[in-house]
This record gives structure tokens, C-alpha cells and sequence, in this order.
């Protein structure tokens, strides 16, 4: 079973977590995720792979709490284990070289940038993170973010550091001209109303915009269809067409329907946690 070597409070429902898994950390690309199962008879749930490291055997995952695996997950400490890692799973984000690509991430979503603008800065693109957040406590790795990419834009919803705004605004600004190099591609992770957002802050100027796509999810074969989205009239199934997509032809009213399918199940599953003590860790 893999083993948590390291783990960090990011915020006190955040949690990054470096994991011993070399097969996974030999094989992955960035814009790939895992599945992931706490415990026996628990859920399995997907998370994208924040960064690997084929020489040490190391694979980094960032883990918001937001329903009762999360949080089982986030109780864990160095030393123990995770039942179950499946990966990588889903393909590699492809992009032409020689671009100027902005990645755009929102919350925990953020950390998923880090192998791919490292990967892309490497191979020479121009690159650029715009990152947003409520405000300045709630940003994730700012220090790691800017070493891998060309330009690190922070913005904050109250103002406390970085641009005062929305990370879709700051954005129309870069395409408007307030950057050295207007984008050639944007790729957005984070919140599924964020992302749509992006989408459609690039659907006027038809810069080529991929978001990654993280609906329910069981196996991540495409077996159970679970994960099934909508794109360009299309079904897709997230797991292995994806998890990105076109941001200007997924349905994004249908993904985000979908999303609180499970809503009571969530609740239901978040009370018996509370009673067997298990918390938040701050």
C-alpha cells in the first residue's frame, strides 16, 4: 500500500500529501489523476496528480475536505498508508510548442499546475499562472508555483495581495494586452463555475482553452459512466476522454447538474463521520 512520507497543512481544509508510489510516479504526465480508496467498503474518489518524481518514487496530491473521504484522507499522517492508489489514469494534456500558455487555477485546483508548467516551461514555452483566491491566506504554494513558471499573477477577492479581482478578469487583461505575449493556449483547473468562466472569457477571441473535467467518478475505465459529460453535443466519459476537455464545447449547465446528484449521500456520509470523531486536522 502506498505510504504518506510527507504531509502539509496548506489551509486547515487543504492538505498536500507526498506519497511513496514509483510505478505511478514513473509512468505519469501532467493533466493525469488517480483514484483513490481510504478504506475497505469506502468510496473511491479521483484526485488529480498535483506533481511525481520518477527519481525518488514520488507522487504529491493535494486534498481539499469537502465530503467524508476527504476528510478520512486528510486525517492521515506520515507513516501510514492509503488502501488503494490507481494511476495515472485519463491522458496527458497535449499542446502545441513554442506557445505563451497561461494556466489558470482556483483553489486546491492551483496545485494541479505544477508539473504542467514545469513540463511546458522546460520544453520552451512562454508561460504564465494566473491564481486566485478569497484572499491571501487561502492561496496554495505560491513559492513553488513561481519557480516553475515565467510569471506568477496572484489575485485575491478582498485585495490582500496581487491583483483585486477575479482570476477571469485579470485574465481578459492579459488578452487585452497587458502581457508581453498575448496567450496562444489557456488551461484552467479549480472550481467547475470558475472554469466556466474562463470559458467563456476566451470564447470571444477563440484562444484554444482546456478545462479538467472532474465529475462522480467509480472506476475510471469508463466501465460505469458515472462520469459522463457532454462535449459538443457528444457524451464523453471524463475518465478516458479526459479529464480535458474543450472548454468551449463542454455543457457545462449539464456537468454542474450532475455534481449534486449525490448531495444528500454526501450529507448522510459527512453526520456518521462525526460520530465516529474524525475532524478536521488544522
Amino acid at each position: 500500500m502506498p505510504t504518506i512520507v510527507e504531509k502539509r497543512v496548506l489551509t486547515p481544509i487543504t492538505k498536500l500529501f507526498r506519497v511513496e508510489a514509483p510505478l505511478i510516479a514513473r509512468s505519469a504526465r501532467p493533466g493525469q489523476f488517480l483514484i483513490v480508496r481510504v478504506r475497505e467498503g469506502g468510496e473511491r474518489i479521483p484526485l488529480t496528480i498535483a506533481d511525481y518524481d520518477a527519481a525518488t518514487g514520488l507522487v504529491t496530491i493535494v486534498v481539499q475536505e469537502v465530503g467524508a473521504t476527504t476528510r478520512r484522507l486528510g486525517a492521515l499522517e506520515p507513516g501510514e498508508t492509503i488502501l488503494d492508489m490507481v494511476g495515472p489514469l485519463g491522458n496527458a494534456i497535449e499542446l502545441a510548442p513554442g506557445g505563451h500558455v497561461v494556466g489558470v487555477g482556483g483553489g486546491f485546483g492551483s496545485a494541479a499546475l505544477l508539473c504542467l508548467m514545469r513540463a511546458l516551461r522546460r520544453r520552451g514555452d512562454h508561460t504564465t499562472i494566473v491564481m486566485g483566491a478569497r484572499r491571501a491566506d487561502l492561496l496554495l504554494l505560491v513559492d513553488e508555483l513561481r519557480a516553475v513558471c515565467d510569471h506568477l499573477e496572484l489575485c485575491t477577492d478582498d485585495g490582500s495581495v496581487g491583483f483585486k479581482g477575479f482570476v477571469t478578469q485579470r485574465l481578459q487583461q492579459l488578452i487585452d494586452g497587458d502581457s508581453p505575449r498575448r496567450p496562444d493556449h489557456v488551461v484552467a483547473i479549480g472550481p467547475m463555475p470558475m472554469m466556466r468562466a474562463v470559458a467563456e472569457t476566451t470564447r470571444p477571441t477563440g484562444i484554444p482553452t482546456l478545462v479538467s473535467m472532474d465529475p462522480v467518478m467509480i472506476d475510471g475505465t469508463g466501465m460505469c459512466g458515472g462520469c459522463r459529460i457532454t462535449v459538443g453535443g457528444e457524451v464523453k466519459f471524463a475518465c478516458v476522454d479526459g479529464p480535458c476537455f474543450d472548454a468551449h464545447r463542454v455543457d457545462f449547465d449539464e456537468a454542474m447538474r450532475r455534481t449534486k446528484m449525490y448531495v444528500r449521500e454526501q450529507e448522510a456520509a459527512l453526520q456518521r463521520l462525526e460520530t465516529e470523531g474524525i475532524c478536521h486536522a488544522g
